[in-house]
């Protein structure tokens, strides 16, 4: 599976971004996909899942500002990211999972997309 993300950007504190990533080699239908950040100097987070059947789960920081979908047909998920502050400055990378319900840990994700990078400015 290889997955390409894209839609980042430079956006002012309080605007929208929507993020996409887009597989390929593979249908991802059946799979668990995430969204993980990693700002400068700090480890890669979890930011959002969405279990093959439509479940989400996201972390606490993002709640009510994130929405995580896919559209199986198209073998693509996306993150829509409204009421950005500049703390969600980050690369943002999409991945892919086969094991477990809604995995939040970066080693339950067997395929990553190459990150889009997101700054937001106060």
């Amino acid at each position: 599976v290889q997955l390409q993300a894209s839609g980042g950007g430079l956006v002012q504190a309080g605007g929208s971004l929507r993020l996409s990533c887009a597989a390929s080699g593979r249908t991802v239908s059946k799979y668990s996909m995430g969204w993980f950040r990693q700002a400068p100097g700090k480890e890669r987070e979890f930011v959002a899942a969405i279990s093959w059947n439509g479940r989400t789960y996201y972390a606490d920081f993002v709640k009510g500002r994130f929405t995580i979908s896919r559209d199986n047909a198209k073998n693509t998920v996306f993150l829509e990211m409204n009421s950005l502050k500049p703390e969600d400055t980050a690369v943002y990378y999409c991945a892919a999972s086969q094991e477990g319900w809604l995995p939040r840990s970066r080693a339950e994700y067997g395929y990553w997309g190459q990150g889009t990078q997101v700054t937001v400015s106060s």
